[in-house]
């Protein structure tokens, strides 16, 4: 049975990302209709990009994790809202559904599966801190997390921040768009703004030059005048 799930998730997702996002709602609302099915799932914004100098477009990219598996889209349109709404939020979860019940829960990408005895248990470390272990099918949402373990203490920061509507962006703010991890694991979308920000600057300069070189063959001509 739960390989047939999959199976019929999968295809749905297929057919949704084919068909983009022309439609009038924003993707992660054509998702959620798409697995209103799904008991558990969680979406993650894996990439964005804005595209265009005076009418721009804006696209995600999304990673959801549904049963033991991850389906990547492809690049979808978002609204302009939607995209400056979650700017910050790169590489994190931005939408759970858990047990049936949604929420909006932005936090680092897995951790709305710590705490879960299906996913993995509480150990121990040599100094006695207690930390998250995902079982061994899940450990794709480990990688995801980085190299650093999920103590218990930041575990309950999350919850905290979760239960007063405020992102968490990590002990150490590794994660989000100027996240320290974000920045290891993401290195096309850093590249891709930091051209667009090369980019501004020559045509600015070009601007300028062009405006200094009209300056000075207007002042040459206007010399010339007066010497005749």
């Amino acid at each position: 049975m739960k390989k047939c799930r999959f199976v019929a998730v999968a295809a749905i997702l297929t057919s949704l990302f084919l068909y983009g996002c022309g439609g009038p709602k924003p993707p992660l609302d054509e998702i959620r209709a798409a697995l209103k099915g799904v008991p558990t799932y969680s979406v993650i914004l894996d990439d964005m990009k804005k595209e265009g100098n005076f009418s721009k477009s804006y696209y995600h990219k999304y990673r959801i994790i549904t049963d033991d598996k991850t389906t990547e889209t492809g690049w979808l349109e978002v609204p302009d809202d939607c995209y400056r709404r979650n700017e910050p939020f790169l590489g994190m979860t931005i939408w759970v559904k858990k047990d049936g019940k949604e929420s909006e829960a932005i936090g680092p990408p897995g951790y709305e599966y710590v705490g879960n005895p299906r996913y993995g248990r509480w150990n121990t470390d040599s100094s006695g801190h207690s930390f998250w272990a995902f079982y061994g099918q899940y450990m794709f949402i480990s990688a995801l997390l980085g190299p650093s373990p999920i103590y218990r203490n930041h575990y309950t920061t999350y919850n905290t921040s979760r239960s007063q509507g405020r992102p968490y962006y990590g002990s150490k703010n590794e994660y989000g768009t100027n996240g320290s991890l974000t920045k290891r694991q993401k290195p096309n979308f850093y590249s891709r703004r930091m051209a667009k920000v090369r980019s501004k600057q020559a045509s600015f300069s070009d601007r300028v030059n062009q405006r200094i070189g009209r300056t000075r063959t207007s002042t040459r001509g206007r010399s010339g005048s007066w010497g005749k």
